[in-house]
C-alpha cells in the first residue's frame, strides 16, 4: 500500500513536473500603459495564447516602456532577446522602409479605410516584407489618428505651428512633413515624453486621443488641436526564428490571438475617440475643433509632391482608391 502511495505521488510530481517544463515563457512590451489601447491588444493576445494552446505558451506582459522605447524593443525582437513586440509604426520604417508609405499625412480617409487598406492585399503584402529582417509580422493593429497638442497657442492653421518646438516620433516620414508645417522637430522614444513637455523641452506633441489620454498629457498640455494629419497603425510582431520553432497548430493559435488582440485593441480606440474630446476638455484642455485642414494640406504639397517621387504616385493613389 505504502509503495503504490509512493508510487503514484512520484508519478504526480513527474507529471507536474512535466507540465512545468512544456510550459514556454515568452515577453511582450509596450511603451504606453497597462490603462491603454495597446494595453488592451497585448493582455488579449496573452490570453488568447494561453487559452489557444492549453497553457503551454505564457505571454508575460511589459507596459510603460518598463523594457526599453519602442525602436528598443523591436531591435530585441528582430536580435531574438525578447519574444514578441506590439509597436506604434513609429521606428518600424528604420527596419522595413517599405512601411513608410503608411505614414504619409491625409493619406487614409478615415481610420475605417485605413483598416481595410491594412487588412486588404496591400496591408498584407507589407506584413510579409517583415520576414526577411528576422521578424514575423502577426498582425496589423491601430494607434489611432494622430492629433496635435501644445503648451503655447491654439493651433487653427499651419502658420499657428510656425516655431513651436514638437516632440515627434523617430519616423522619417512624419519628421519631412513637420518641418514643411514650419514645426522645430524634436525625435524622442515615447518614454521620454511626458518629462520633456514637463520641463519644457519641447512645447508639443502629436498623438492619437487614446496616446494622448493614457499618457495623462492634459497634466502638460493645455491644448489640443483635432488635426487628424496622420493614421498610425501598430503592428504585432514576434521573432521570425521563435515563430518558425512553433508547431503548425501554435502557429495558427497565435495567428488567431493576434487577430482577436487586435478587434479589442480597434474596439478600444473607437471607444477613446468617441469619449476623448469630451474627457480631455473635462480635465482642461483647450481643444480646437473647427482646424482648417485644406489650408494643412495646401502647405504639404511641396512635401507631397516630394513623397510621390519617393514612394510613386501610382502607390499612393492604390492606397488612397480602396473602398
Amino acid at each position: 500500500m505504502k509503495l503504490t502511495k509512493l508510487t503514484l505521488g512520484l508519478a504526480l510530481a513527474m507529471g507536474l513536473m512535466a507540465g512545468a517544463a512544456a510550459q514556454t515563457t515568452m515577453r511582450i512590451s509596450i511603451a504606453t500603459a497597462k490603462d491603454s489601447h495597446q494595453g488592451v491588444a497585448i493582455d488579449t493576445f496573452a490570453q488568447e495564447v494561453e487559452k489557444r494552446t492549453n497553457g503551454r505558451y505564457k505571454i508575460q506582459t511589459f507596459y510603460n516602456g518598463s523594457l526599453g522605447g519602442e525602436r528598443e524593443y523591436i531591435e530585441a525582437v528582430q536580435l531574438g532577446t525578447q519574444e514578441l513586440a506590439f509597436s506604434s509604426s513609429g521606428p518600424v520604417p528604420n527596419f522595413v522602409p517599405e512601411t513608410k508609405i503608411l505614414d504619409v499625412p491625409f493619406l487614409f480617409r478615415d481610420k475605417a479605410h485605413a483598416r481595410k487598406v491594412l487588412d486588404g492585399e496591400i496591408g498584407q503584402d507589407l506584413l510579409k516584407k517583415f520576414e526577411s529582417k528576422g521578424f514575423k509580422a502577426l498582425a496589423w493593429g491601430e494607434n489611432g489618428v494622430r492629433h496635435m497638442t501644445n503648451s503655447k497657442r491654439p493651433v487653427v492653421a499651419p502658420d499657428d505651428l510656425k516655431g513651436l518646438k514638437m516632440r515627434t516620433m523617430e519616423n522619417p516620414v512624419h519628421i519631412a512633413a513637420y518641418k514643411g508645417l514650419g514645426i522645430v522637430t524634436t525625435p524622442m522614444a515615447f518614454p521620454e515624453v511626458f518629462t520633456a513637455l514637463q520641463q519644457g523641452t519641447v512645447d508639443g506633441q502629436e498623438n492619437p486621443l487614446s496616446v494622448i489620454m493614457a499618457a495623462k498629457f492634459d497634466q502638460v498640455q493645455k491644448h489640443l488641436s483635432l488635426t487628424g494629419h496622420v493614421y498610425s497603425p501598430c503592428i504585432l510582431l514576434m521573432n521570425k526564428g521563435a515563430f518558425d520553432k512553433l508547431s503548425d497548430a501554435d502557429k495558427k493559435a497565435f495567428l488567431e490571438a493576434a487577430k482577436v488582440a487586435v478587434e479589442a485593441n480597434r474596439a478600444r480606440v473607437d471607444k477613446d475617440d468617441a469619449n476623448g474630446v469630451a474627457k480631455l476638455r473635462e480635465l482642461g484642455m483647450q481643444v480646437v475643433d473647427n482646424v482648417d485642414k485644406a489650408r494643412f494640406q495646401a502647405t504639404l504639397a511641396p512635401v507631397m509632391a516630394q513623397f510621390e517621387k519617393e514612394f510613386g504616385k501610382a502607390n499612393l493613389d492604390k492606397i488612397r482608391n480602396v473602398q
